[in-house]
């Protein structure tokens, strides 16, 4: 099903690559969001979202022409609605080809040169504007989604039985309500895996719905415990919690979903999707590329 799409994704997997220390803008490799995209509906003409992808990459180094090391946190972003994703490793294997690449006579030039070399080459790959910036320790952090209550509250954990560990939206079950209420939901054992190397992706899922309608707590849980044993991009789930929710709530409902996902390899990854009427905007901070916006203890 995923064929191409993953014989382009892992074109390093498994390979020693050589000259990584090198400035190489050849090693990034753009994935196409149409294929998966495709599967649950989702026409890249009519998007039912709108949305970003904050990449947060811990490891980020360079040095200067006079040989000092340069080390930050990178924070990155581009817009949902473009044709491609940046491939995780990839991404890992270009910002590794800056460790020993020399920029700049200080360390705020070495910087800036290096953010421009990087919204170049993924602005470029990508066929989108992307946006970069480099944070440091007086960077003001900020916990968001402070406003969401675990869906755990609100399920009975004793008589709950989970069986299905591929991705099942039949198990999502759906009442209607006299009056229109909103609901703040998470879910902080979001697990899925990497399409490409299979190992495990573990994350917190932020989902907000105003409606007339109302998903059964338990069964949400149910339903995101089906990805347990998926094999898709952070990106791909994302938008796949988001399509199924939205298919079953009313046209003018507003709903959000978002998934923070824990570090690997250095790389977290958190995509935000939106329905287009939604009114809420509860991951500015997340995509502000000014603060360390995260929620809890998982950073």
């Amino acid at each position: 099903m995923h064929n191409q799409t993953d014989k382009i994704a892992g074109k390093f997997l498994g390979k020693k690559i050589s000259g990584s220390d090198v400035y190489n803008p050849d090693l990034l490799v753009a994935v196409p969001r149409a294929e998966n995209r495709e599967l649950y509906g989702i026409i890249k003409r009519n998007l039912p979202f709108d949305g970003f992808d904050v990449w947060q990459a811990y490891e980020f180094s360079a040095m200067t022409e006079k040989g000092l090391p340069v080390t930050r946190v990178m924070k990155l972003k581009y817009n949902c609605d473009n044709d491609f994703l940046v491939e995780s490793k990839s991404l890992k294997l270009y910002l590794n080809s800056f460790n020993m690449s020399q920029f700049g006579e200080t360390t705020a030039e070495c910087l800036q040169i290096c953010k421009e070399l990087i919204e170049k080459d993924l602005s470029e790959k990508l066929k989108t504007p992307v946006q970069v910036n480099f944070l440091d320790n007086n960077t003001q952090r900020v916990e968001i989604f402070c406003k969401f209550k675990n869906i755990m509250d609100y399920a009975d954990e004793k008589g709950l039985i989970i069986e299905t560990f591929k991705e099942a939206p039949e198990l999502i079950e759906i009442e209607n309500s006299e009056t229109e209420n909103e609901y703040y939901l998470t879910f902080d054992s979001l697990r899925s895996n990497c399409r490409v190397t299979h190992q495990p992706d573990f994350g917190d899922a932020f989902i907000y719905y105003k409606s007339k309608k109302h998903i059964k707590e338990e069964s949400l849980v149910k339903y995101l415990c089906s990805f347990r044993s998926e094999y898709h991009f952070h990106e791909e789930c994302c938008e796949m919690i988001f399509k199924r929710l939205y298919d079953l709530l009313n046209p003018e409902d507003e709903l959000f979903v978002c998934a923070l996902y824990t570090r690997r390899g250095g790389i977290d990854i958190s995509p935000v999707r939106r329905s287009l009427n939604c009114t809420k905007d509860f991951a500015a901070e997340l995509g502000d590329l000014t603060k360390f916006a995260r929620f809890g203890i998982k950073q």
